[in-house]
């Protein structure tokens, strides 16, 4: 039996800017996060809202100089003194997008922000600025995947690349440019990705996780669901703000 759907039920809350995701105990986590990045042991998701301004001082000097440090504050804040990964986005929570893919006892849920001012086509030369968004709007696709599968460490990097894989399919199927030389777009130049699952015996066990799989059709299936309505989020917001 197969389902899609926009209801998960990972916990999760927004707490004013962030998002904060329960893995309720340790996960193995794999991520291009900005804290906690790479292969780790985690019980938490950040995903925060930073200003896209880089005019804006304060309690955010070093968002960008050093965004670990910024997130591990929040992460402090926020009480949570377990493992944590954090990422940042200049996009609001409230175009945040879930989705749910299952199908006999496994499953996929993907938590995503959306924001494409700052796409970019894969293989382009990086423009002479900082690696951040400088035009003060939101430009960052943050991908979280959450399985209750047990993965093995090259599935879990399998997941990385068909989660990539579904995200530029949509952005092409959207006829997304590139903000740089006007080609589709493969992405954005801040992207970052996020897989947790279960630890090793404590879930469906899963040594691969490609295009041929059913783990990799879910994730395909629950990146485009949270792309599609992540991209019409974006638009409306766009559209709003002219």
């Amino acid at each position: 039996m197969k389902s899609t759907s926009t209801r998960v039920r990972t916990r999760y809350r927004v707490v004013g800017q962030t998002l904060v995701i329960n893995l309720e105990g340790r996960k193995r986590v794999l991520s291009s996060a900005p804290q906690g990045g790479g292969f780790t042991l985690a019980s938490y998701v950040l995903n925060h809202q930073v200003e896209a301004n880089p005019s804006v001082a304060g309690d955010q000097s070093k968002t960008f100089t050093d965004p670990a440090h910024f997130l591990r504050k929040v992460a402090f804040r926020l009480g949570l003194r377990a493992r944590t990964v954090g990422l940042m986005t200049a996009v609001p929570m409230t175009r945040l997008v879930v989705a749910r893919a299952a199908s006999d006892g496994l499953w996929v849920e993907c938590f995503a922000t959306v924001g494409v001012t700052n796409a970019v086509r894969a293989g382009e030369w990086p423009p002479q600025r900082s690696h951040r968004d400088r035009t003060g709007k939101p430009g960052t696709i943050n991908l979280i995947l959450i399985t209750n599968g047990s993965l093995s460490h090259a599935a879990m990097v399998g997941v990385v690349q068909v989660a990539t894989e579904a995200k530029t399919g949509v952005l092409r199927d959207h006829a997304v440019p590139s903000g740089h030389g006007g080609m589709a777009a493969t992405g954005t130049g801040t992207d970052a990705v996020v897989i947790a699952c279960q630890l090793q015996g404590q879930g469906p066990s899963h040594i691969y996780s490609g295009t041929h799989t059913v783990i990799g059709a879910l994730v395909g299936r629950a990146v485009a669901n949270c792309m599609i309505r992540g991209l019409a989020k974006a638009k409306a917001w766009r559209e709003s703000h002219q």
